[in-house]
């Protein structure tokens, strides 16, 4: 299991369009993957849980994965947040 700490830069947050893209992008790997905001833990792979969390610009979250392509996993969503999803 890792983690890794990231910051929302893009500027509606993890909202509607940017989260379905990052939804998409998590469902691409086997591995179980989480995000975490302050106390609150939910499944990376569920757009409900993850537009529960309310992630607005500025937001810094912990991505959580664990499985057999869980380092590749943890890139490649932070690669897509910091891109600012415009390389989804």
């Amino acid at each position: 299991m890792i983690s890794q700490s990231v910051t929302i830069c893009n500027s509606v947050g993890l909202h509607a369009r940017p989260a379905t893209f990052f939804i998409q992008k998590a469902n691409s790997y086997k591995s179980s993957i989480w995000v975490e905001k302050e106390d609150c833990r939910v499944n990376a792979k569920s757009l409900l849980g993850v537009l529960s969390l309310g992630i607005v610009k500025g937001t810094t979250i912990t991505l959580i994965a664990d499985g057999a392509d869980e380092a590749a996993a943890i890139e490649g969503l932070t690669d897509l947040i910091n891109s600012g999803f415009e390389g989804k």
